[in-house]
């Protein structure tokens, strides 16, 4: 969406199914060399609004800058310098711009009595995790694991509640063109 590029119908299930394949390649290769893996993320959506360049050429170029960068490490040294003060707003301004797309994106949902009890539900406990980590702490490892941090948690939650929670839940407080593109009425009655 941020690239200007489609966001439904058959080139994105392309380019999403390119992109997974591409990040699992990547990761046999670095467990063949006894790596760890370098996968996409959500940071780069940040780049893009900074910069405003969405061109997958400047991703290729910026790849073999660090292949480059790789072989010689004083290149890396260098970078190492960089006051961390500088790295940290740059790092901060990036990730708010993560938010803001994210804010962007919950604003072309339909703010219906599900979806906001779906996206209060996913934050409050998100939230609750960023801010009190050791709420898990008497859980198993496992547990710990896959719901400890935020970003899961809320993931998880709201797939999860998506999927187990009726397509017409709560539609009696809604309005009709609430519902317009799935076809529910409000005067129906809840499941």
């Amino acid at each position: 969406m941020i690239s200007g590029e489609p966001i439904k119908g058959p080139l994105y299930e392309k380019r999403i199914k390119g992109g997974v394949l591409g990040d699992g390649v990547n990761s046999l290769i670095a467990a063949v060399f006894n790596t760890f893996p370098v996968t996409t993320f959500s940071q780069n959506n940040g780049v893009i609004q900074m910069t405003g360049i969405a061109s997958r050429y400047v991703g290729f170029y910026v790849g073999g800058i660090l292949c480059l960068m790789g072989l010689f490490p004083v290149l890396g040294a260098i970078f190492t310098q960089l006051p961390k003060p500088v790295v940290g707003g740059v790092t901060l301004l990036m990730f708010a711009t993560v938010a803001t797309a994210g804010i962007r994106i919950l604003s072309t949902v339909q703010f219906t009595h599900r979806n906001v009890l779906i996206i209060a539900t996913s934050l409050d406990l998100a939230t609750g995790i960023a801010f009190v980590p050791d709420v898990l702490s008497q859980t198993p490892q496992f547990f710990q694991n896959i719901f400890g941090s935020a970003v899961t948690m809320a993931g998880i939650v709201a797939i999860t509640l998506d999927m187990i929670l009726p397509k017409n839940y709560g539609i009696e407080f809604d309005t009709k063109a609430q519902h317009a593109k799935d076809g529910l009425e409000p005067t129906q009655e809840v499941a």
